[in-house]
């Protein structure tokens, strides 16, 4: 990663800032020092390190507003944080910047079982939106590993996803709407609580923005039914390529499953001796199929999909026969990162996503990846929306490892454009693919985009640093130039 020039400016007012920030939110509500601001230097992507300049934690919304117009006016960038488990290096704070953590915006401020729908701030965990509804037969569909930790206002920046997310949509497909404060400190609408919004679709353009066009006080979520009746499939085959082909086959019967995930055989190692689920050691791949609905519906598709797994030389093919034994078999599944940790003192969550046709392709070439830079893989992702999670283990303290695991993971992500797909699913770009964004985009591409982030923050002091390869301001935009996919003077600094 590229560091970005740190503002000078800012580090000199830093007692002038904490004095402004404490007028805002008094109390316990700034935090200062640097053993106390140690725990913010980093989100999930421990491999990138920065100490904020200041942590503040407001309460209200006229809190929120009050400190973004202020440094607005005195020129101070803001990262937003939820949670703090972004992979991809998004909540990575700044040294001449505020962090703003959200998590004191934890309430639930209503539900509407009659209309479906709960309004929620953005410090409320994701899980907690399920737990809150469950009593009357709902839930929120999407459903990241992190579920019980992520905050819905992180899952909103990212356009957070999870294993349901094959049949009930990402953050996207599940957000009704959201209030933003803007970097100026002004507070706006976007979408409400009906199905649908007139204008521009500007809910869609925040949704997955990364933290760099406002500030989330409050997201109206859809809430659905739970389904009648739902049954999953543990399914192993003798190689990841056999796995992949029976993805595609099952969609291409039409079949959509409420979830169909992917282990490896290295992946399933893991997790069975983190979780003892029951998963088959001899397996090269096993795929977890999840088909919901009415009881009768589900036993037909069932059938279908167990056909479809033998016909593509499944060497076991398990059914769930209650409910406790289905949530086993997802235990596996959801516990497979922190298993996986077990393996390697350090790991690489890489987030690419392709065609489903191209799995077998892609699996054979991250192995021969995984030769040439000599560092282990291991696969878990989410099968039936073409969305990879390939696990690169490595140890940050051997030297050169990190450097070997940081170009294994962009060859991956070549990999995934090149067949049709593209860097990212649900983890953002952050800092972790920013420089990979011309192997995607073009020069015009990449300067369209960037005039979006200038019409919601045109000073860029909003999550500054991620995202775009070469930042500059509004009025510079012509002087970025991407050729060849590729960066003109790559040894300089990226900003």
């Amino acid at each position: 990663m590229k560091p970005m020039d740190i503002d000078q400016a800012s580090l000199a007012k830093r007692r002038e800032i904490v004095a402004a920030l404490r007028k805002i939110v008094p109390g316990e509500g700034v935090i200062e020092s640097e053993i106390s601001r140690r725990p913010y230097e980093s989100d999930a992507l421990t491999a990138y390190r920065a100490l904020p300049l200041v942590v503040v934690l407001p309460d209200k919304v006229e809190q929120v507003e009050a400190i973004l117009a202020y440094c607005h006016a005195q020129n101070v960038k803001v990262v937003a944080r939820g949670a703090g488990t972004s992979l991809s290096g998004g909540a990575l704070p700044l040294e001449d910047g505020v962090l703003l953590s959200m998590m004191k915006f934890n309430k639930v401020k209503e539900i509407d079982f009659d209309n479906r729908f709960a309004v929620v701030e953005p410090g409320v965990t994701n899980l907690a939106i399920t737990r809150v509804v469950e009593h009357r037969g709902f839930y929120y569909a999407p459903d990241p590993s992190s579920q019980i930790a992520c905050s819905i206002g992180g899952n909103v920046a990212e356009n957070s996803g999870g294993v349901h997310c094959l049949k009930y949509g990402l953050t996207t497909n599940n957000v009704l709407g959201l209030e933003l404060v803007l970097m100026t400190g002004e507070r706006v609408r976007l979408g409400g609580r009906h199905l649908d919004q007139a204008g521009y679709d500007l809910l869609g353009l925040v949704i997955g923005s990364e933290g760099m066009l406002g500030v989330v006080t409050e997201v109206t979520v859809r809430i659905l039914r739970a389904p009648e009746t739902a049954r999953a499939l543990l399914i192993a085959f003798a190689s990841s390529e056999a796995a992949g082909a029976c993805v595609a086959d099952v969609i291409a019967a039409g079949i959509i499953p409420g979830g169909m995930e992917m282990m490896d055989r290295a992946a399933v190692a893991a997790v069975e001796d983190f979780v003892h689920a029951g998963y088959p050691l001899d397996a090269e791949a096993v795929l977890i199929i999840e088909l919901d609905g009415p009881a009768v519906e589900v036993d037909h598709l069932v059938g279908l999909v167990e056909a479809i797994a033998r016909k593509r030389g499944a060497t076991q093919c398990r059914s769930s026969t209650s409910d406790a034994e289905r949530l086993a078999f997802w235990a596996g599944r959801k516990a497979a990162f922190p298993a996986v940790g077990r393996l390697a003192p350090d790991y690489f969550c890489m987030d690419g996503t392709i065609p489903r046709k191209e799995l077998p392709n892609v699996l054979a070439g991250m192995s021969d990846l995984s030769q040439k830079h000599g560092l282990r893989v291991v696969n878990v992702f989410h099968a039936g929306d073409g969305n990879l999670h390939p696990l690169i283990l490595y140890d940050a303290n051997k030297p050169g490892e990190l450097l070997r695991a940081e170009e294994f993971g962009a060859d991956i992500l070549r990999l995934c454009v090149k067949v049709g797909g593209v860097l990212t699913g649900e983890h953002g770009v952050g800092i972790e693919k920013r420089d990979l964004m011309p192997e995607m985009f073009n020069e015009i591409d990449l300067k369209q985009q960037i005039r979006v982030k200038c019409a919601f923050d045109e000073k860029h002091l909003l999550n500054p640093g991620k995202m775009f390869p070469v930042l500059h301001r509004c009025a510079e935009l012509g002087q970025m130039h991407v050729h060849g996919g590729k960066l003109a003077f790559p040894d300089i600094p990226r900003f």
